[in-house]
C-alpha cells in the first residue's frame, strides 16, 4: 500500500451488509473479495484485482458510504494541521500493527477523509494502472465551498489547480492534480447538489464498458442516478447508488 504522500492510496466502503455489497461490486466492477480476520475487532474484507488489494470494506450498521485514504508522512502532525485549518477529528490516530497508522477526519466543509501513514516494511505489490478495469480513475468532491475546499487540500496535501470548467447553473468544476502533473488531473471539485445531504467524496471505478456495467448495476439491485454520459476526454460515466445506499461512480473509455 505504498503511496506517495498527498495522494489517495486506499478506498473503503462502510456498509450495512458486507456480503451483499461484496457480491454487488464483484459483479459490477470485476473485483474479488477476501476476508481478513480481525485480531480484536470485526473482520475486514478487501476488494482485490487479481492478487492486489484495491479497496476495503467494513460492516457498520446504519452507515453506508465510501471514504478515501490520503497518505501523509506523519499522521499525528497532520491531525493538528487539519484541525487548525478547520477540519475535525472523528477517530484518533490508531495503529494497524505492521500495516499503517490512520485517523478518521473531515475537511472544513464536512467531507470525510482518512489520513494514513503506511508502514515502510509492509509489502506493496504493484497495482495495475488506470484505465485497467477495476482500478480507481477519478476522485470527485461535492462540497459547500469549492474555493475553500480547494484551499484546504492545496495547503494540507499540496494539490494544485489544473483548470476550471464553467458548468453554468451548476457552477465551476475545479480540476485538481495530486502532484504528478497529469494533463487531465486526478479529480474534480464542485458545489454539491441539493439532494446530497452533506459534503462528501465520490470515487470512479474503471469498467470494461459503461453500457455493460449499467446492466450489471441494475440487475444487481443498484440504481443509476445520472448517465450514461460522455465527458471531456471521450470517456463515459455514470453516477450510481449501491443496494445498501452508498454512492459510487463508474467510468469507461468504451460506451
Amino acid at each position: 500500500m505504498f503511496t506517495p504522500k498527498g495522494k489517495f492510496g486506499w478506498y473503503e466502503l462502510m456498509t450495512s451488509d458486507t456480503n451483499a455489497a461484496g457480491k454487488f461490486y464483484s459483479d459490477v466492477v470485476g473485483w474479488s473479495t477476501q476476508e481478513m480476520p480481525g485480531a480484536d475487532g470485526p473482520p475486514y474484507t478487501t476488494f482485490n484485482l487479481g492478487n492486489v488489494g484495491i479497496a476495503g470494506m467494513l460492516n457498520i450498521p446504519g452507515h453506508t458510504a465510501w471514504v478515501g485514504y490520503i497518505a501523509v508522512d506523519d499522521v499525528d502532525a497532520h491531525i493538528e494541521k487539519i484541525v487548525e485549518a478547520g477540519g475535525k477529528l472523528w477517530r484518533p490516530a490508531t495503529d494497524v500493527p505492521g500495516m499503517l497508522r490512520f485517523a478518521v477526519m473531515s475537511d472544513p466543509q464536512g467531507a470525510a477523509i482518512v489520513v494514513f501513514t503506511p508502514n515502510p516494511k509492509m509489502p506493496s505489490p504493484q497495482r495495475p494502472a488506470p484505465p485497467t478495469p477495476g482500478t480507481i480513475g477519478w476522485h470527485e468532491l461535492y462540497t459547500t465551498d469549492v474555493e475553500g475546499g480547494f484551499d484546504f487540500y492545496n495547503k494540507l496535501f499540496g494539490w494544485t489547480k489544473v483548470s476550471d470548467m464553467d458548468m453554468g447553473a451548476m457552477g465551476i468544476y475545479r480540476i485538481f492534480d495530486e502532484g504528478e502533473h497529469k494533463e487531465m488531473g486526478d479529480g474534480g471539485m464542485m458545489a454539491k447538489a441539493p439532494h446530497i445531504p452533506v459534503s462528501c467524496w465520490n470515487f470512479y471505478f474503471h469498467v470494461d464498458s459503461i453500457n455493460g456495467a449499467v446492466k450489471r448495476v441494475e440487475s444487481g439491485g443498484g440504481k443509476v442516478l445520472n448517465g450514461p454520459m460522455q465527458v471531456p476526454g471521450g470517456g463515459w460515466i455514470i453516477n450510481g447508488q449501491d443496494p445498501q445506499g452508498a454512492m459510487f461512480s463508474l467510468v469507461s473509455n468504451k460506451e
